[in-house]
């Protein structure tokens, strides 16, 4: 299938029956809360698809028209908008809100939008500006659509008239989800990820050898260290050798032989690995007479290979585009690269006016890695509203600091605000700084629980992400860590199936409670995925407590830790405090998070063993979704056979989708595993399940296994039957504080005279308010009194 071809889904022609023209404007009613506006001096409009609007042609709402002079009003269930058919303008173009939202929203205003994302982190130190996304407290959002390039009938690209206007306006007060549905539903939706892609990536820009490469590989293995992607920087290609009449090496498509002189071995031992690779693209230097590829290109684009010409990267012509496919990158994925990471940083210009070089590669990677029938795939930086339909976004070069760490949980969530799911970082930094054990550990842990967790690190031998090259309690923390990132896949995969459909994994808290200010005062905690709120730890630890602290609000309800155990009461603040080998992850009362078993490591596969965490505190149910693509294959069946071969999920229809609903009821004390549906072949025939009550059995309870904040049972399940485990009685949750206070008691560098007295506060049997009160008297250091207090003030099994 050629490469340059329309956008599967595309269909930017809207409905005859939602437009309203006037002589020199036009309004479309997308959505019920979604007007496109367009103005043009010479009376035309445009149909053609943009970077933003690839699918126009929507379900028409039901929406009324008042015809005020040459101008209009229209007015849908959500919003009505007023126009004079003039040149936009703040008095004649005017959006309000209707119900308890009511808002007003006039054109050229500043904008009050939550922000959206970036282009790039690169050297970033600390905060930037976000470019604007689709929702807004006050409810109305306007996305300038004017200035993107277009996509022709036919696939190709293609400019703007000049001078026209193209503005659309979301206008549906704090009803985010309704803001983001209708934004997918005119964009197109984020593409699936393959399974593979959520587990760890190792990525150093570093000059490996084949040998180098799988003896690090092997390491890992030794240390239990888990990965599904090997990303190969610059160096798989040559850098060094490239004789000097040609330049420097930044871009290549040749193997570097004395590196890699058997590639499609190397790759096919990666995937008999169980990991997939991708390898890094520089290309605004073009096609060098020295690259293994150029007598062909050379043939391909009208170039006599005897003059050594170079061939310029020129991705506004169709016939190099072409070539840039076919000759340089299919030879390669046919040795066994799966897909390509696109480094692009070289200008927003081409030779077409509008047309951004990042668009192109980004748009006809996907297209081209999609030939096959599957989603496709693609790794590079965000182009502006639309980027969401090009898989994994390559935030840049994180500079090395606590300060870029504390901005990077903000900057992920708010990408969900311009519909961006997918954002990998460099995760621990990759430039300057200075070397800190703590940071790079808490870095990991974030890393863990971002949406795809890549470890990064520059061109320097003293910028490492190595766990053994740490001391042994960051070494041991940063094990557990990536561990426990496989262990994630069977929730992250679920997760992914829904942002698919247009919810993003990370998400910022005042998507789940729009209406209350304290969710928008917290700006690095975040929903991940249904069941989970994480906050990060994102400062160095207290010197007196030896813990990170991080600030949370929690919606209403309990929400219990799935590390630590404890449980707390929401609605309102608390202050978080974790020694270094965990940061607070928080599972909803009702909260079901299926995990892979510590032993299915492999993230490219559905496993045959899984644990589920419960928080037992209210009823709650959940659907693991599996699919085709994470079935397992025979020694001698696909073992180097690229990614793209496999049989795609289709999340809209189900085709290759399995899903196995999982209920907990607290009233009858019993946990229901049902019988999976759809397509069964696709998991294993018999399966392991663990299930883990975060909280105390009920007396006479048999159990598994049993710790003071947990307990398991274990059962063997036929996939196709299902299971029913009744308890007891419903388990108690929360944990006594008495323990954990003790033990942050005795770590804390404070006077021991201090402690004691604070430990017979503590231990006192009156009830915890008291003892909260009285630890005011104690002369305890701050950070010290305050970890207690958060001990204290958490839910327990005794209520007392």
């Amino acid at each position: 299938m050629p490469t340059i071809r329309p956008f599967p889904g595309s269909d930017p022609v809207a409905d005859p029956d939602a437009v309203v023209v006037g002589d020199r404007w036009r309004i479309t009613v997308l959505q019920d809360g979604l007007f496109r506006i367009e103005w043009s001096e010479d009376g035309g409009f445009e149909d053609r698809a943009s970077t933003f609007a690839i699918r126009r042609r929507l379900d028409v709402p039901e929406y009324t028209v008042v015809r005020r002079g040459a101008g209009v009003e229209v007015t849908t269930d959500r919003a009505t908008l007023r126009y004079d058919g003039g040149p936009f303008s703040s008095a004649g173009l005017v959006v309000e809100t209707s119900g308890p939202d009511a808002n007003r929203w006039r054109y050229g205003q500043e904008p009050r939008d939550l922000g959206g994302t970036g282009r790039t982190l690169d050297d970033v130190d600390g905060r930037m500006p976000l470019e604007s996304g689709v929702l807004a407290r006050d409810g109305i959002v306007a996305l300038d659509d004017s200035e993107s390039f277009l996509f022709e009938d036919d696939g190709w690209v293609g400019s703007r008239v000049p001078g026209r206007r193209d503005v659309s306006v979301f206008a549906y007060g704090r009803d985010y989800a309704a803001a983001l549905r209708a934004f997918h539903a005119v964009s197109g939706p984020p593409t699936l990820m393959p399974r593979w892609a959520l587990g760890n990536w190792w990525s150093r820009y570093h000059p490996y050898s084949d040998e180098s490469y799988l003896a690090l590989l092997d390491r890992f293995d030794e240390e239990r260290l888990p990965f599904s992607v090997a990303v190969i920087d610059m160096d798989w290609h040559r850098v060094d050798s490239v004789p000097s009449r040609f330049g420097n090496g930044w871009t290549g498509y040749s193997w570097e032989p004395s590196l890699f002189p058997d590639p499609r071995a190397f790759l096919a031992e990666l995937h008999r690995r169980g990991m997939r690779t991708t390898l890094n693209l520089h290309p605004a230097d073009g096609v060098r007479a020295f690259e293994d590829a150029y007598p062909a290109m050379a043939a391909a684009t009208g170039v006599d290979p005897d003059t050594e010409q170079a061939i310029a990267f020129d991705p506004t012509d169709p016939d190099f585009l072409r070539a840039y496919f076919a000759v340089l990158h299919r030879p390669l994925e046919e040795q066994g690269v799966d897909f390509w990471w696109i480094d692009w940083q070289q200008g927003r210009t081409t030779s077409i006016p509008g047309v951004d070089p990042l668009w192109m590669l980004n748009h006809f990677h996907l297209l081209d890695s999609a030939r096959d029938g599957g989603p496709g795939m693609t790794f590079s930086r965000y182009a502006g509203p639309g980027s969401h339909r090009y898989a994994v976004g390559f935030s840049g070069d994180a500079v090395v600091s606590w300060a870029s760490l504390a901005f990077q949980p903000e900057f992920t969530a708010t990408a969900a605000n311009i519909g961006y799911p997918w954002w990998s970082h460099d995760i621990g930094g990759h430039t300057r700084g200075v070397r800190d054990d703590e940071l790079a550990t808490r870095w990991v842990q974030f890393g863990v629980f971002s949406p795809v967790m890549r470890l990064h690190s520059a061109n320097n031998p003293f910028i490492r992400k190595e766990p053994w090259v740490f001391p042994a309690e960051p070494r041991a923390a940063m094990g557990d860590a990536l561990r426990f990132r496989h262990r994630l896949v069977p929730y992250l995969h679920t997760m992914n199936h829904l942002a698919a459909a247009g919810t993003p994994l990370v998400r910022p808290l005042y998507h789940l409670e729009p209406h209350r200010d304290e969710a928008y005062r917290v700006p690095n905690e975040y929903a991940f995925g249904t069941e989970l709120l994480v906050a990060p730890i994102v400062e160095p630890r207290d010197p007196v407590t030896l813990r990170g602290r991080a600030r949370a609000w929690l919606p209403a309800g309990t929400w219990t830790d799935v590390f630590t155990g404890t449980t707390y009461a929401g609605d309102r603040f608390v202050d978080l405090h974790r020694t270094l080998d965990t940061i607070p992850v928080l599972l909803r009362a009702g909260g079901i998070l299926p995990l892979a078993a510590p032993e299915e490591v492999d993230a490219t596969v559905n496993p045959a063993a899984l644990e589920v965490l419960v928080a037992p505190g209210a009823s709650g149910s959940f659907t693991l979704v599996e699919d085709r693509e994470g079935q397992a294959v025979g020694a001698d069946d696909g073992a180097d056979t690229p990614a793209a071969d496999a049989v795609p999920a289709d999340t809209e229809s189900g085709a290759g989708v399995c899903r196995t609903a999982l209920t907990w009821d607290r009233g009858t004390a019993s946990f229901r595993i049902d019988p999976a549906e759809g397509d069964v072949d696709s998991v294993p025939v018999r399966r392991r399940w663990r299930v883990t009550f975060l909280g105390a059995p009920a007396a006479g309870q048999e159990t598994s296994a049993v710790a003071a904040d947990r307990f398991s049972v274990d059962l063997d399940v036929a996939t196709d039957e299902g299971a029913v485990l009744t308890l007891a009685g419903a388990p108690t949750v929360g944990v006594d504080a008495r323990d954990d206070a003790r033990r942050l008691l005795e770590a804390a560098q404070a006077g021991n005279p201090e402690k004691l007295t604070a430990w017979e506060v503590v231990d006192r049997d009156v009830p915890r308010a008291d003892r909260i009160v009285e630890l005011e008297t104690v002369g305890l250091p701050d950070s010290l009194r305050g970890a207690l207090v958060e001990l204290l003030g958490s839910v327990h099994p005794d209520a007392g």
